[in-house]
């Protein structure tokens, strides 16, 4: 009898996936096997061929957003359906899907996840781009569409205009007739930031922003900055904007924002600010789908163009990990399963 259980355990269905036991560096990822069952109802099972690699995926590992271990990582992947569980309608074997507001657990050779989380791909955008446009873009479009609505004429700030969410934000930008201020942390990627929709550059390590910002808008400041780099940059961001701005601070690469004094937002001009989540702007199947297909619309029509720079194997994603951290990539960066 323990026999015939043991034949029964290594018919059980198998994939690879990279899972941590405890928060840490890139180090604390490993690949290993897992089981993959049949999807449970109203799930699909998506055979991944292109992996998204985000910011948010460093915060899962490190600590600083907590997880259950042991966890998996990542957020957005594209892939082919391969299996659908009862009760799924509208998608079937053989579709080509994407998904990018997870669960947790995208870094996977094959994967179940909730039908009403995926959409269809269509065929003029490639799985590598599909996989590195959905949590990004979906962040671009509620940040500029719902956070704040970025009107034609208005000039903007938006910070760290070279990385994923960046690139795709600052195209967004433009297409709706807003000029763009982008800071960068490096003269290598001025290019890259005006090559996307910036028509202000200013390189953070060399400048001073508050300065520049003042100087382009003639001494006014902007109605809205995009922050996603944190700690090291709040200040400065309250310091560009015009009176009654809004300051968006909508992530965290250089640390949380901890110990504010609300008091500073009357002295610099009665200004607000938010801390925008995904979840509360897509938290229902109608706006998630109304989102997606704005975000699908613009890169099919060439408004918003998804440069992949990076591609790692899933087997290397510490060093993919490691080269996210040291501001080594550009662009989108997509894990090959």
């Amino acid at each position: 009898m323990a026999l015939k259980n043991a034949n029964v355990e290594s018919r059980k269905p198998m994939t690879k996936a990279v899972q941590i036991e405890m928060a840490g560096g890139p180090e604390v990822m490993q690949l290993v096997a897992v089981d993959l069952p049949r999807p449970a109802p109203g799930e699909v099972r998506i055979r991944q061929t292109a992996i998204g690699l985000n910011y948010i995926d460093t915060y899962h590992r490190s600590g600083l957003y907590p997880v259950k271990f042991p966890s998996g990582l990542g957020l957005e992947a594209a892939g082919v359906v391969e299996d659908v569980g009862q009760g799924v309608a509208g998608l079937k074997a053989g579709d080509r899907v994407a998904y990018g507001n997870g669960p947790i657990g995208a870094y996977a050779q094959a994967r179940n996840i909730a039908a009403a989380r995926v959409v269809k791909i269509p065929a003029s955008i490639d799985d590598q781009t599909a996989a590195g446009m959905m949590l990004k873009g979906i962040t671009a479009r509620y940040l500029l569409r719902a956070t704040y609505k970025v009107k034609a004429g208005e000039t903007i700030l938006l910070h760290a205009a070279a990385g994923g969410v960046g690139l795709i934000a600052s195209q967004w930008t433009k297409a709706l007739g807003a000029t763009v201020i982008g800071t960068v942390g490096s003269a290598a990627k001025i290019d890259t930031a005006k090559a996307y929709g910036c028509a202000h550059v200013i390189n953070s390590s060399t400048e001073n922003v508050v300065e520049r910002v003042r100087e382009i808008t003639g001494g006014k400041g902007v109605p809205v900055v995009y922050d996603g780099v944190g700690k090291d940059t709040f200040m400065t961001s309250l310091d560009c904007l015009s009176l009654r701005g809004l300051l968006v601070s909508f992530g965290n690469a250089s640390g949380p924002v901890v110990g504010v004094e609300l008091g500073i937002l009357a002295s610099k001009g009665s200004l607000y600010v938010t801390r925008p989540t995904m979840g509360s702007y897509i938290g229902t199947e109608a706006e998630m789908q109304e989102t997606t297909a704005d975000l699908i619309d613009m890169v099919q029509s060439g408004k918003v163009k998804i440069p992949v720079n990076q591609r790692y194997a899933l087997a290397d994603v510490v060093q993919a990990h490691r080269d996210l951290a040291a501001r080594k990539t550009t662009g989108t960066t997509v894990l090959i399963p």
